[in-house]
């Protein structure tokens, strides 16, 4: 592939964009922290990506992220600071207008080789008004071809920046709205701020939530984030857990009864069971192929998983530590232990340390230490009813509700799937 070729296929393909904002990590900030995630975001995704700010440190970034600085891109840079002292009082410096001349001509110099650029605040706060200016003008005259405004806040609209603004030029750009720019706010309530600002329809402007590193906030080990990820756990409706090993008096096929009736539901179950069954026991291997025939028979292969079956070597029985267990203790929903006998149950104690419901049949530590705080089911009970019996928990739990909706919806991963790569080639 020739380099001609090579470069037009990048610009289809994965787009080089660069993030723009006054500082960058490892500067301390809610714009910052969000440039970072954006980051990192589109190095997972394969998409080459630079951050241009006037302050930051390049080992702060994401590892692939280049910094570029541009000093006067900092508000706080001397020069800034001496023509904002001015611009808050209402005054326009003399040099305001050759000073963004030449900030344009910083910015077309390191902005020519991206096909997008987005720049975080620039265009709604008064921090930097010659940057903001240069940064205008350049969509106006066609400099940048490509630009999207992450607005995260606005000093036309808020209380305490309102002062620092008035009526006319420079002040107004602030509150103008450029139809080459693609607008994105981060809430619906600043949706509706930022139309009235810019005294434009609210669907001229894109809502895109901020995210949560979901692997990261649930403080999961390299070697467990690779294996939760590998079953897309974090994908699911609901995540069962059965830390136990494979055996006959766990009462394995009745979960996998249950499970197959929360698929059948309409719901995305998971039910992870961690222990291995006996290798030097030719009953325990026995049991396993039965259940994995089972799994076939009632559809739910994916929605069951054995992690012996899930190491780096596929042909390789697959044991994991207790580092990994407390992985998935903190990324599943419910415990759930539907054992036919138990000489205590310890598990049930595990799952009330980390916060983790818990479902199963009347064992030890179910009713004399979980009492009337477990949910617990006969083992003559129908295997449909108990399903049931976790759906209403489901939904009527709050918590619940809210935890699977964030980490289905509200991931970095996810948000770049479904809004911000979109973007990139509209």
């Amino acid at each position: 592939m020739n380099a001609h070729v090579k470069e037009r296929k990048e610009r289809i393909d994965k787009p080089r964009t660069a993030l723009l904002h006054y500082s960058a990590p490892p500067v301390i900030g809610g714009v910052e922290a969000v440039i970072e995630a954006h980051a990192r975001s589109f190095i997972e995704h394969g998409y080459p990506i630079d951050i241009i700010a006037g302050r930051g440190e390049q080992d702060a970034l994401p590892a692939g992220a280049n910094l570029h600085l541009l000093p006067r891109m900092d508000s706080l840079h001397p020069d800034i600071l001496e023509i904002n002292d001015k611009l808050i009082k209402g005054e326009i410096p003399p040099e305001f207008d050759s000073l963004v001349e030449e900030l344009m001509g910083e910015m077309a110099e390191r902005l020519k080789n991206y096909h997008v650029v987005i720049v975080h605040n620039m265009y709604t706060i008064h921090i930097n008004l010659p940057m903001t200016v240069a940064l205008f003008r350049m969509v106006e005259n066609g400099t940048l071809k490509k630009c999207i405004a992450w607005c995260h806040d606005f000093s036309w609209a808020d209380p305490h920046f309102r002062t620092m603004v008035h009526p006319g030029y420079p002040w107004d750009v602030l509150r103008t709205c450029l139809s080459e720019i693609i607008y994105v706010v981060v809430s619906q309530a600043r949706q509706h701020t930022l139309s009235k600002v810019f005294k434009c329809p609210s669907t001229q402007i894109k809502v895109i939530y901020n995210g949560v590193d979901r692997e990261k906030l649930l403080g999961l080990s390299q070697e467990g984030r690779k294996l939760i990820n590998k079953l897309g756990l974090l994908e699911s409706d609901l995540v069962l857990l059965m830390p136990v090993r494979v055996t006959l008096r766990k009462n394995i096929e009745f979960s996998m009864q249950v499970v197959a009736a929360l698929k059948a539901s309409g719901y995305k179950p998971q039910l992870i069971l961690t222990g291995p069954p006996d290798p030097h026991d030719e009953d325990s291997m026995s049991y396993f192929k039965e259940l994995q025939e089972l799994r076939h028979e009632y559809n739910i292969v994916d929605e069951f998983r054995f992690v012996f079956e899930h190491g780096p070597d596929p042909t390789k029985p697959f044991t994991i530590d207790h580092q990994i267990v407390s992985d998935f203790y903190r990324v599943s929903d419910m415990m759930f232990m539907p054992s036919h006998r138990e000489g205590f149950g310890m598990p049930v104690v595990e799952a009330g340390l980390v916060g983790l419901p818990v479902i199963g049949t009347e064992f030890p530590a179910a009713t004399e230490i979980g009492g009337k705080d477990v949910i617990m089911f006969d083992l003559a009970e129908d295997p449909g009813l108990v399903a049931g019996r976790i759906v209403t928990w489901m939904e009527e739990t709050p918590t619940h509700r809210l935890r699977r909706r964030v980490r289905q919806t509200l991931s970095w991963d996810a948000i770049f799937r479904q809004n911000i790569e979109p973007l990139l080639h509209m």
